[in-house]
């Protein structure tokens, strides 16, 4: 007898009537109509059964403090620096930690059980960098949760920043970030990306940069990234968030670009959300988008996850942290729209994070982790047109979070009728 049986649910792959044993927290069967006992069955018929979803890029530091000291009234990227300036005077651990675990707790609703987090170290107390490393480990049960040493307010811009990001990472923040096109010029961006992967590389560690977050086109960190991380052997371990620059880049120097980056085997995480609200900001018409350009990176081989990035700070004030609200935004903005590219777009906020993460034993397969969320819904494409309820979200073989099916009954003079917003209704 095992802990859980999912019956008959359909997988992002495609495959259907689908059975999913798990024991000791691990998948020990996949398979139709699996000769299992359990301990507890799960029947999925019709329903999309995926790996948790992943946040590659998240501040969680910052979440949730809108209208902190005041609310960001132009919008701006620059205005949203410039006010968490002004309210990190005023945070403490206790605060911190507040916000955080509240969005843990929205994350676990939403069947998203890791996420990428950047954590501000320009602070010299570090006061944001002791609370999430506390709730790393509150968290540690339900959440991969993976902290990056972020100098926000630059890596030498800033006096103290350099001192301040080794601090953090001897504390156990797990990745070493940067900002490079936030350094006062473009030559102290690119020192300090080899400063910084060199730091990595000497400490074994993964590299996360949030690199050429602009619309200037000659803002091209991510190509000295790509080299050094070439040159100290750190492939798979390096991704460029954001990337944002690419959108206006020349084409003939986005054709050299994108090879040398496969080659580099970087990652690249876009923020679909963020990216089209705060770039383009100096455009009239034609206004450029401001994401990075998904669709050809992934063509070009090179492994592109998409991040929440802000959630009701000083630089987003909307959001529910919902990934697949993400990879909505996402597909349109990138024009995604074939089966293809929409399966593409959905592995974005699912395995292509795993991978950039750098998470071990994920997926829908024997011997993976038993970490499982059922949606109300057929297969990605749905799920992506209905962002749909996270009927069941599994870790490690245990429910942690369960939600009705959403049913919608309306009052007609003839009777009452149900609102199924799937099409066709008939089961595939």
């Amino acid at each position: 007898m095992i802990d859980l049986i999912i019956r008959n649910a359909n997988l992002p792959d495609g495959r259907k009537g689908i059975d999913i044993a798990i024991g000791k927290g691990r998948i020990v069967e996949v398979g139709p109509k699996l000769d299992v006992r359990a301990n507890r069955e799960i029947d999925a018929t019709d329903r999309l059964a995926t790996p948790p979803f992943v946040d590659s890029h998240f501040h969680m530091d910052s979440t949730l403090s809108y209208g902190q000291p005041r609310v960001n009234a132009s919008g701006t990227l620059l205005e949203g620096i410039e006010l968490w300036g002004e309210l990190k005077p005023h945070l403490t651990v206790e605060n911190i930690k507040a916000r955080a675990r509240e969005l843990c707790h929205w994350a676990i609703a939403r069947g998203t059980l890791a996420i990428r987090s950047h954590v501000d170290v320009s602070d010299d107390s570090l006061l944001a960098v002791n609370a999430l490393l506390e709730i790393r480990e509150a968290f540690k049960p339900y959440i991969d949760l993976q902290l990056v040493a972020f100098p926000q307010d630059g890596y030498f811009r800033h006096r103290g920043s350099a001192a301040n990001l080794e601090r953090a990472l001897d504390m156990g923040v797990d990745v070493v970030g940067g900002i490079p096109h936030f350094e006062r010029t473009m030559e102290q961006g690119a020192a300090s990306v080899k400063a910084l992967c060199e730091l990595a590389a000497e400490r074994g560690l993964l590299v996360d940069m949030h690199c050429d977050e602009s619309d200037d086109p000659l803002s091209r960190h991510i190509e000295t990234l790509s080299f050094h991380t070439q040159r100290l052997g750190l492939q798979n371990r390096v991704a460029g968030s954001h990337l944002t620059s690419m959108h206006s880049m020349d084409n003939y120097y986005v054709s050299k670009l994108m090879p040398l980056m496969a080659e580099a085997r970087v990652h690249v995480v876009a923020n679909p959300l963020i990216n089209i609200t705060l770039q383009g900001r100096h455009d009239t018409y034609p206004k450029r988008r401001g994401m990075t350009r998904v669709k050809e990176l992934m063509q070009a081989g090179i492994n592109v996850a998409f991040g929440h990035d802000a959630l009701m700070d000083p630089w987003y004030s909307f959001g529910s942290y919902d990934m697949i609200e993400v990879a909505h935004m996402g597909l349109h903005v990138a024009q995604m729209t074939s089966v293809d590219q929409m399966r593409q777009v959905f592995a974005a906020v699912t395995t292509n994070g795993a991978k950039a993460l750098g998470i071990e034993n994920y997926g829908i397969e024997p011997g993976c982790n038993g970490d499982i969320v059922i949606l109300q819904a057929r297969d990605p494409q749905e799920a992506l047109r209905l962002k749909p309820a996270r009927l069941y979200v599994i870790r490690r073989g245990t429910i942690i979070a369960e939600t009705s099916p959403v049913v919608s009954r309306l009052k007609l003079e003839d009777g009452t009728v149900e609102a199924d917003f799937r099409w066709p209704k008939e089961s595939n």
